[in-house]
Order: C-alpha cells, then sequence, then structure tokens
C-alpha cells in the first residue's frame, strides 16, 4: 500500500471509532486491518495451504 493510501485508510479507522476508544482499540483496528492485508498478499502470491492439508496436520477431522 502507498504511503498515501496508508494514511487515508488510518483516517478512516479513525472515523468508524467511537468517540471513548481508546489506544487500545486503535491499535486493534490497525493490526486487524494489517493482518488482513498481509493473507490477501499471502493469498495473491500463492502461499496458501489446503485446509485439507491443514486439518491433516494437526489431527483434526476433515
Amino acid at each position: 500500500m502507498q504511503t498515501e493510501s496508508i494514511k487515508q485508510e488510518a483516517y478512516r479507522i479513525l472515523d468508524q471509532l467511537p468517540d471513548m476508544a481508546t489506544w487500545d482499540d486503535l491499535m486493534y483496528q490497525i493490526y486487524v486491518h494489517q493482518t488482513i492485508e498481509a493473507g490477501i498478499k499471502d493469498s495473491d502470491n500463492g502461499r496458501t495451504i489446503d485446509v485439507k492439508e491443514v486439518r491433516k496436520k494437526f489431527g483434526l477431522p476433515e
């Protein structure tokens, strides 16, 4: 993401927070946004694992 769009996204996140939001609320929202962006980037670059493989690896039922 480019710097300008990061600033715009930060403003959007701030605008959506309630007036009584805490620093922790803001940091959580930034963390969630950053995590989602990283996941999308990984997916776009083919760095994913099929859910069946994950279930097998952790011994979970299909």
